[in-house]
């Protein structure tokens, strides 16, 4: 019996697993820089006038991804490049793995939502 695994490049995506390396940043205020880059934040800020919410973007709220775990997810293959311009500004510091990964159609659709929300 032969089995053929096909790669088709519509369905290959690419799984992105980090890891940072706390020592090696100057500060905390330079690790969160970092996850703030990344992950975008939430800010509150209280006033006598109000309460008002500001959402700073990350790098993952411009690419459609699935999120895995807190340092795993999943890329379209056609932004690995900005990802890895990113990664590569903190290569001293973040310890980063790549993996091709093949998507179910759900998966698939999953990634296209996110293009068409943006």
């Amino acid at each position: 019996m032969r089995i053929e695994i096909r790669r088709r490049q519509n369905n290959t995506a690419i799984l992105i697993s980090f890891d940072t390396e706390s020592e090696k940043f100057e500060s905390n205020s330079e690790r969160n820089k970092f996850f703030t880059e990344l992950h975008g934040r939430n800010q509150v800020v209280v006033k006598d006038s109000g309460r008002y919410e500001y959402h700073k973007e990350g790098l993952l709220d411009e690419i459609p991804h699935i999120k895995v775990e807190n340092s795993v997810f999943i890329i379209a293959m056609e932004h690995m490049k900005r990802m890895m311009q990113f990664f590569g500004e903190w290569e001293d510091k973040v310890d980063v793995k790549t993996f091709p990964v093949i998507l179910k159609k759900k998966e698939i659709e999953e990634l296209e939502r996110e293009v068409e929300i943006e």
